[in-house]
């Protein structure tokens, strides 16, 4: 690397870094200054937006906001509340299922925000540690991401993979990244299940617990969604939503299987490309919640869904824009550095996604931002799909919004972030759950099913 290059992305990581210490909208505005370093200061050629992706993430965000606004997500957080209620015994493994299949079916784990008072009471009354479920669930509800059928992370993956000549679809993404993520949370549920002291045998607890204040403060509520009266109109929402998926898994399917003449079953039926239809089914699902379901439209745009999603778009626009950038006006220079490491041991790029997930904290900017150079370095298809649950490493340093709000929502204090930063409640679930689901992964598309994948190869 020259100095040059090494300036330029020393500048890139300082955006990176500058934009993930203010949080929220900063991570996407302030790549704005890099790019315009980039761009006016050292003449590089501005590399280009990842528009397909913005535009699926509204589409989705606008579906799942009206959802939200309807009171269909609070019958979902119901039914998921009476499942952990009925076995309370069993929270450490049930609390990260439930988290992560609300995220794999709404698209963004910001819906963890309202469950995880719930995980939390349940556990305090039980008696259980609550540090136990609650951190292993707030990490369950960001890896469902790289497992839902409109998670950036996945449609990005399958944009990008399609352009770069390894046909995928997203029935094949999820073929491999629900089983390898579901592995990895039980092994990081089963790391949890006697992790720390118990409640009466912990100084700390029972100190606080002798404090008449405290004790009223963490045994005086019970949160709890069950009092909530959920109209007709709220659950028609959900099965509008639900069918909405389902046709988008449908039309998916449809790419993945041929007719006689070679073709997709969705070429000869005149289908357009998977990011199309996903973006006309959801803005469609989101007008029938609008017609039909009594949806409050000042509620929609205000709702956490629709917020959180609007951040996204902003932080990959920018990280992404920023990113490619740099990579596209260096791409000689990297396929001569990195050709011999990625050549003889592919998988290595995992560490790379990882490093980057750390610094960015979104799965999707990671896929949008990173995808592109690791398929011009030669990186087979299968490999990337198999390593793709490395994407998620943002809860390594602990300053995510789910994490810091799991934090809070523990009246019992054990779910902490620790007073030397690292040494926090998220990481040890979140390097084994990380690390087993990456390996499954790999493992399903490099050794059981290599030669069914490698059909999809470039």
């Amino acid at each position: 690397m020259t100095f040059v290059m090494i300036l330029e992305l020393l500048i890139v990581l300082a955006a990176l870094y500058v934009g993930s210490r203010y949080g929220s909208l900063a991570l996407g505005a302030i790549s704005g200054i890099g790019l315009a370093i980039l761009v006016f200061g050292f003449g590089l050629e501005p590399g280009k937006p990842p528009t397909d992706v913005i535009y699926i993430i509204i589409a989705a965000v606008t579906c799942a906001g009206t959802l939200q606004a309807s009171g269909g997500m609070d019958w979902m957080i119901q039914i998921a509340e009476r499942l952990l209620r009925r076995h309370p015994a069993h929270i450490t493994f049930l609390a990260p299922l439930v988290t992560f299949f609300l995220t794999v079916l709404v698209g963004t784990g910001h819906v963890v925000y309202t469950i995880m008072p719930i995980i939390c009471d349940i556990a305090l009354k039980k008696n259980i540690r609550p540090e136990r479920p609650c951190g292993v669930a707030s990490i369950a509800s960001q890896v469902g991401i790289t497992c839902s059928p409109i998670a950036a992370a996945v449609v990005a993956f399958v944009t990008i993979s399609n352009a770069n000549g390894y046909m995928v679809s997203i029935p094949q993404v999820l073929i491999v990244t629900i089983p390898a993520c579901l592995i990895g949370l039980m092994c990081a549920s089963l790391a949890s299940y006697k992790r720390g002291k118990d409640l009466d045998k912990d100084p700390e607890f029972q100190k606080r617990k002798a404090d008449p204040k405290i004790h009223k403060y963490m045994y005086g509520n019970s949160a709890t969604t069950l009092d909530k009266e959920i109209s007709k109109s709220a659950k028609a929402s959900v099965f509008i939503f639900l069918g909405a998926l389902l046709v988008i898994v449908c039309f998916a399917f449809c790419q993945m299987f041929h007719t006689a003449d070679g073709r997709s079953f969705a070429e000869a039926i005149n289908l357009p490309k998977m990011n199309i239809c996903i973006q006309i089914i959801m803005l469609m699902a989101a007008a029938l919640n609008i017609i039909f379901c009594k949806v409050n439209l000042p509620n929609t745009v205000s709702g956490s869904v629709w917020k959180s999603g609007m951040v996204a778009v902003i932080a990959i626009y920018g990280i992404a824009w920023l990113a490619d950038t740099y990579f596209s006006n260096y791409m000689e220079e990297m396929q001569a550095m990195l050709t011999g490491l990625v050549t003889n041991y592919p998988w290595t790029i995992a560490f790379v996604f990882f490093l980057v997930s750390v610094l960015i904290n979104s799965q999707g900017a990671v896929v949008v931002a990173m995808l592109p150079l690791a398929y011009k370095l030669g990186i087979a298809g299968p490999v990337l799909l198999g390593v793709l649950p490395s994407v998620y490493g943002y809860f390594f340093i602990p300053n995510y919004p789910s994490d810091i709000a799991t934090v809070n929502f523990d009246r019992s204090g054990t779910t902490v972030i620790g007073k030397y930063l690292l040494n926090h409640s998220f990481m040890m679930p979140g390097l084994i759950c990380t690390f087993v689901s990456t390996v499954i992964g790999y493992l399903i598309t490099n050794v059981l099913f290599v030669h069914y994948f490698a059909s999809f190869a470039q």
